[in-house]
């Protein structure tokens, strides 16, 4: 039993050793992982790791060449129509009609899902409310801004309430605004839906996700939390601090803040840095610990007489992410492909003709 199945229950997907190949060239395999009913999951990877190929499998779109995908109990292969009827995807490129209204594009998605006919019209209302494009809904798709382009693309994913939600990086083009809005969208299918969503903005995934799942190379890195991940690779994790001292200065307050936290239970290493915001007696800090002690830096810093203002929990997927595949080092497919490309370049060049030299 996987650390999700208490909490999410039945598994909505099971993959086994599942290859793809585009004529002789791979592009996933051996792939082999489960994911629970009401999971979030986010797929990380470098361009040409796999992702799209994997999500485009679990929407049915392309059949495996070997392997067994299974999702909502129905097989990709021997049951495609059952599977699709389970399955909402969103590709990179939403699949809209510019000269139809939202509502009628909807209610046409719809339709073709074989929402039955009275239902509709509901199911159109359920999710131009849940996907909050209700204002729009009269309005031609070609008119709309790329935001609201994205958010129809998930209100046709999800407009005959499917149990699987596949989204292919449906946060690209937009703007800090709505991403925060898609984030929070997506976060409201959780549950309801089992979504599996890539990203190549590693803070999205860590805000939105439950449990990430890295590959490269066509295979699965590694799968679990970010907490998980940060455990398995020894680096703990660090807390942003800012305090306030009151009537001191702002380097008064910082040794303060280092000299009561030092000898806490679980922390490592902490590093005074430049005040993140204005003020007397402002100080910034970073606390490097080796298990999370948030709660325990709190109480120690408002024992020392210190005030607040920040405490939070540093985002290093990035870092993580970079040190799994490869350690700081390329990783392994990058270093493919550059070695493919001098092989190539090499080629071209010893077909070249050397020039000849004109005649003085």
């Amino acid at each position: 039993m996987g650390p999700f199945d208490s909490i999410f229950g039945n598994h909505v997907i099971e993959i086994q050793e599942l290859y793809k190949y585009y004529g002789d060239r791979r592009a996933i395999g051996p792939l082999s992982t489960r994911i629970a009913q009401g999971e979030v999951i986010g797929l990380l990877g470098l361009n040409g790791a796999g992702k799209t190929t994997t999500l485009r499998v679990l929407a049915c779109d392309l059949l495996p060449t070997s392997g067994s995908v299974r999702v909502a109990g129905f097989d990709v292969v021997e049951r495609p129509d059952e599977v699709r009827a389970k399955v909402g995807y969103l590709p990179d490129r939403p699949p809209l009609y510019d000269d139809m209204t939202v509502r009628e594009y909807l209610a046409y998605a719809a339709r073709l899902r074989n929402v039955p006919t009275g239902n509709v019209k509901k199911r159109v209302a359920d999710v131009e409310e849940l996907t909050e494009i209700g204002d729009v809904g009269n309005q031609l798709i070609g008119s709309l801004s790329h935001g609201f382009r994205q958010r129809v693309g998930i209100a046709q994913a999800i407009v005959h309430g499917p149990e699987l939600v596949v989204l292919d990086e449906p946060i690209s083009g937009l703007d800090p605004v709505q991403i925060m809005e898609m984030r929070e969208l997506v976060r409201g299918l959780r549950g309801a839906h089992t979504v599996v969503v890539s990203s190549h903005i590693l803070t999205e995934i860590s805000e939105t996700c439950d449990r990430i799942l890295v590959i490269d190379d066509g295979k699965i890195a590694w799968s679990g939390t970010e907490t998980e991940l940060s455990a398995t690779l020894k680096q703990g994790m660090r807390i942003a601090l800012t305090v306030h001292g009151a009537g001191v200065s702002s380097q008064t307050a910082a040794d303060k803040a280092r000299a009561a936290l030092s000898n806490l239970g679980g922390v490592r290493e902490v590093e005074i840095l430049e005040p993140a915001e204005a003020g007397e007696g402002v100080a910034s800090l970073r606390v490097a610990v080796t298990s999370d002690v948030r709660e325990e830096v709190g109480k120690a810093l408002v024992h020392a007489d210190l005030g607040i203002l920040e405490l939070a929990r540093e985002k290093e997927l990035e870092s993580m992410f970079l040190a799994l595949l490869g350690e700081g080092q390329e990783p392994a497919g990058r270093k493919r492909r550059k070695k493919k490309q001098a092989e190539a370049d090499a080629a071209a060049s010893a077909e070249a003709p050397t020039p000849s030299k004109e005649p003085s």
